[in-house]
């Protein structure tokens, strides 16, 4: 076995691969860190079970199994089994295995122990991995396809795998400064006065806001790359009078091309064949939005290029920020399955339905959407060989969002695009963001937005958030304000909602006054939310960290489900439960209790180490900063244009203001400023 530089660093990291049968090449790797990597014949510490495509590791009653990225459940994986097999379903209940995206990384950490363990499962098939379902102490990870690049990663502490397991899979994504803002976005936004009303709203009550979405209703007809022009019949000047004040759009791309004769974009996927097709060779149909569709084949080089230079339309029209949707793939039928399902509904007409035949008669419709049999009908042409699709499903979402990354780097190359996707796999983090996908406006998915990103942050996505207030359901006032806090230093801040729910605009769900108090505290926040992202960004670090990761020698900290390390300076400890004004909270070392009714209204209580209950009205945020650490704040403004970086003052807990590293830029250039973080 050749040693390497990334196999063994002091005696202290190491990396190996082993191969599992005749993996997939996934991208998820850097290619030109493959060579350094040595490949073993045993897997240290692991059972290989070759003829089952399954590895297997005792785990000590102690270790703690974090990481998955986006998943249902705690921090700590242990208990349940989930599977990698991106599935469009918004219903994030405990009893589900699968959400939006596969990222199959697992840590193990246990408290007292001196090394902790990385695991990557390269294989973007479907992949189950049973951790402690099954049985309680054992870790069993089975690749369907019997395929796969498995990389083994060990250090001495956490956060040195992550930043070796980072090393190799590339730096994280990073978006212009205003991404950092306030937006609002709603599924129902439907012409430029329903926009125009939104912000006036808002600017009237002085609430920071950088920008608003535009969900599927400016399309016209819901075809990607067009604009309605009855409903925003000036649309390039409509964006540049907007972006005046400071106001981003930020538009949905899905990934479905509408068939419809007469749109350029479906013809000429057409013509240049780079539509998926099925293994007859004929076009899949298949629906979404639109209706019936075409997915384009982003396994084919040429395709990933043809997308890209679509985007090509909006940004000429000043558009600087795209979210990526239904890229899964979502599928609500196709055409063949749907044919199957009108001719199984026909041997039921005129029948008595007992309790057998209703069950299996209302089954078939709800069969249609997402069938597993349809994402085994079509096949995709990569590096030469024909693919169904099944068997790389999990990189669907990953390649359109590399496609568009990829050509907005092209179309913009001194200028950052906002760029996040739903779907994604480990790689796609060089290219865009992930938001947490269609959860739902429940007390149980706000703690599972906190729950989902210490490990989507090890997975390389930085730029991440979910639906704050909830996507699906009808919020409350008081889970709004609730989530507004929780999610205070969340990378991305966006209020999205579903047609067809309550509304949850600020202005419609509460009194907007109250609601400002938390926003201008997070305008407060951007240079220290900004600081530390690019710091994670540029260190291959993480931005938040599971309590276990700062303080490996506390077990109390290893039990911690409901606070997050947030940057070096801050925990976050939100009221998580409806009808709370206070909470219990666990301090693994002397903190400072901020208390911030407005960002310039704030209390500050020394706690010793130890558990205490700490109260918490609504519109009140607390924080937590450790000792010997800064927190700076910027007199908030309307939006992240206008932050005067001179207003900035600092919190200190034991330490000098100028120990805290501070980064600046002016917020859009892709060019950055790399001898900021030697």
């Amino acid at each position: 076995m050749c040693v390497s530089k990334l196999l063994i660093l002091e005696e202290k990291n190491m990396i190996e691969r082993y191969r599992l049968g005749t993996p997939i090449h996934t991208g998820a790797i850097l290619d030109s860190k493959m060579a350094e990597i040595p490949s073993v014949s045993l897997l240290s510490g692991w059972e290989i079970e070759e003829e089952s495509g399954t590895v297997i590791k005792e785990l000590s009653s102690s270790t703690v199994v974090y990481g998955l990225g986006e998943t249902v459940r705690g921090m700590n994986k242990r208990g349940w089994l989930y599977t990698s097999n991106n599935t469009d379903d918004p219903n994030h209940t405990e009893d589900k295995h699968s959400l939006y995206a596969s990222q199959n990384f697992l840590l193990l950490l246990a408290p007292g122990e001196k090394r902790a363990e990385g695991i990557f499962i390269d294989d973007p098939g479907t992949v189950h991995f049973d951790i402690g379902y099954t049985c309680l102490n054992l870790l069993s990870i089975r690749s369907v396809s019997k395929s796969a690049d498995i990389y083994r990663i060990t250090a001495e502490t956490a956060e040195e795998v992550i930043r070796t397991f980072r090393s190799i899979t590339g730096e994280s994504y990073i978006p212009p400064k205003w991404a950092f803002g306030f937006g609002q976005s709603r599924w129902g936004y439907k012409t430029e006065e329903d926009i125009r009303q939104v912000y006036t709203r808002y600017k009237e009550a002085s609430v920071p806001i950088d920008s608003i979405y535009m969900d599927i209703d400016y399309m016209e007809r819901y075809k990607d790359f067009t604009v309605d022009n009855a409903r925003f019949p000036n649309f390039s000047s409509f964006v540049q009078e907007m972006q005046e004040k400071n106001l981003h759009l930020v538009p949905i791309i899905d990934a479905g091309v509408k068939i419809e004769e007469g749109y350029e974009t479906y013809e000429e996927g057409c013509r240049k064949d780079y539509f998926v097709k099925k293994e007859n060779g004929e076009r899949l149909v298949a629906a979404v939005w639109p209706g019936r569709v075409h997915f384009p084949d982003f396994f084919k080089p040429e395709v990933q290029d043809w997308f890209g230079q679509q985007y090509k339309f909006l940004l000429d029209k000043g558009i600087d920020g795209f979210w990526n949707d239904m890229n899964e793939p979502a599928i609500f039928y196709t055409e063949d399955h749907l044919k199957e399902v009108f001719s199984e509904i026909e041997k039921y007409k005129d029948q008595n339905l007992d309790i057998d035949s209703f069950f299996a008669f209302t089954e078939l419709v709800a069969t249609l959407g997402g069938n597993p049999s349809d994402y085994r009908r079509f096949y995709h042409t990569y590096e030469g060989q024909k693919i169904r699709h099944d068997r790389v499903h999990n990189l669907f979402g990953f390649f359109m969002t590399k496609a568009a990354g990829a050509a907005l780097s092209k179309l913009e190359p001194k200028k950052r695009i906002l760029l996040f996707s739903r779907s994604s796999y480990i790689g796609m983090h060089r290219y865009g963001g992930v938001w947490t996908g269609d959860n739902k406006s429940w007390w149980a998915h706000l703690l599972l937005s906190l729950q989902q990103l210490p490990a989507l942050n090890m997975c390389g996505f930085l730029y991440t958030g979910s639906d704050i207030g909830g996507f699906g359901a009808d919020c409350t006032e008081d889970l709004m304000a609730r989530w507004l806090s929780l999610a205070i230093l969340t990378p991305l801040y966006r209020n999205h909602s579903c047609a067809g729910t309550r509304l949850q605009e600020l202005y419609k769900i509460g009194k907007l006054e109250d609601f400002k108090r938390i926003l201008d505290l997070r305008y407060a926040l951007i240079p220290y939310i900004y600081s530390e992202f690019m710091k994670a960004a540029k260190t291959n670090g993480m931005y938040f960290r599971p309590l276990s990761f700062v303080y490996p020698d506390d077990p109390r900290a290893y039990e911690i489900e409901d606070q997050v390390m947030a940057g070096e300076s801050i925990m976050l400890a939100p009221v998580v439960q409806q009808n709370q004004n206070g909470r219990y909270v666990y301090l693994p070392e002397d903190m400072k209790l901020l208390r911030f009714r407005k960002w310039n209204d704030y209390t500050e209580e020394i706690l010793p180490k130890g558990n205490h209950y700490v109260e918490c009205k609504l519109y009140e945020t607390i924080l937590f900063l450790r000792k010997g650490h800064v927190l700076p704040l910027i007199h908030p403004e309307e939006s992240t244009a206008k932050l005067d970086y001179n207003t900035i003052q600092y919190l200190c807990y034991e330490a000098d203001p100028k120990d805290y590293f501070l980064y600046n830029d002016d917020g859009f250039s892709r060019t950055i400023d790399e001898t900021a973080f030697s």
